[in-house]
């Protein structure tokens, strides 16, 4: 079972490994910078709408996103 919070640390890394910067995704999910920064930190749940979109944009599934096996 994947910790609760694991997606937090995935969509960060995934990010970082994608060279992109917080105002990058924000741009790519129709957000803001500070409200992607949230879901990073955990501040804020990503909305199910926001994890479609990342998995479609880096062409991974939504468990490996949601770190489920």
């Amino acid at each position: 079972m994947a910790e609760n919070n694991s997606y937090i640390r995935i969509i960060r890394d995934i990010r970082e490994d994608h060279d992109l910067s917080q105002q990058d995704v924000a741009e790519i999910l129709g957000t803001s910078q500070t409200m992607y920064s949230r879901y990073e930190r955990g501040a804020s749940e990503l909305p199910i709408r926001h994890l479609i979109r990342l998995a479609e944009y880096y062409g991974v599934s939504t468990d490996r996103l949601l770190g489920l096996k």
